[in-house]
């Protein structure tokens, strides 16, 4: 069994995937042969993801706030505290907070073998994300 009572800084998430302001942090990285990932993420209102997916899938968890979630293909959806969301192996989504409110939650990942987490696409366009 191993305690963490210490975590990296909250790190800004970068432009090339984030619209607006949004902070990241690490809640877990277990050692190999763990590949599991989790981080808190914040997000001001309005901030979100660029489209991506995730070699194994992703479970979110909203712990405060509203947001919005979409799949490719799918209708914008509102979720709020308590929600939780799986999106698939490889399906192509975002997420992020709704306009007007913030939104923070927890994101579960199991990585690759190689180690990678997410393939990212284009950023999320404003009319997409107000839909």
């Amino acid at each position: 069994m191993e305690i963490t009572r210490t975590r990296p800084d909250s790190q800004a998430g970068p432009a090339e995937h984030f619209t607006g302001t949004v902070w990241l942090d690490e809640v877990a990285a277990p050692p190999a042969p763990s590949r599991l990932r989790m981080f808190s993420v914040h997000f001001a209102p309005g901030a979100r993801t660029a489209w991506h997916r995730h070699p194994h899938g992703q479970v979110l968890h909203i712990t405060e706030g509203v947001g919005l979630v979409q799949r490719r293909g799918g209708p914008v959806e509102r979720v709020k505290a308590g929600d939780t969301v799986w999106t698939g192996p490889g399906e192509w989504h975002w997420h992020g907070a709704a306009p007007g409110a913030f939104m923070t939650h927890l994101a579960v990942v199991e990585a690759a073998a190689d180690g990678t987490t997410a393939d990212w696409g284009c950023l999320v366009d404003d009319d997409t994300h107000s839909a």
